[in-house]
């Protein structure tokens, strides 16, 4: 029945403006804006709905994943940019510039200013 469906994602924010900021200016993506919504426009032709949300509560999961194809650019521009990594010590061991190598793709965390989890993925030749 939905398999003809045009489904997308969405996940809460405390802080639209915060957020149309965050995911507009730091990560570069485009964002629109309607009815006190936002819509993230990926490349991919994907979009996510960011709602607000008063009793936000941050996710404890990554939500969004962007390949790159090389993780230490990515994480240098978004650092320049003001984005925080997250640093691990633990099963996740990251490194110091929050990049974790322990196996499987090359993957660092960082939040967005409601503290939902996204992350910068190494595979190349999938960068945009």
């Amino acid at each position: 029945m939905l398999g003809q469906s045009k489904a997308f994602s969405g996940f809460s924010v405390d802080d639209i403006k915060k957020a149309r900021e965050f995911y507009g200016g730091a990560l570069g993506l485009k964002v629109s804006e309607a009815n006190g919504l936002l819509t993230l426009h990926l490349v991919s032709g994907a979009t996510v709905l960011i709602y607000p949300k008063p009793n936000h509560l941050a996710a404890t999961f990554t939500i969004l994943n962007f390949p790159v194809d090389n993780i230490e650019k990515a994480v240098d521009d978004l650092t320049r940019r003001g984005v925080h990594f997250e640093h691990y010590d633990d099963q996740l061991k990251t490194d110091e510039t929050g990049i974790f190598r322990g196996g499987g793709p090359l993957i660092a965390w960082f939040k967005d200013p409601a503290g939902n989890i996204c992350s910068v993925l190494e595979q190349k030749g999938k960068q945009s």
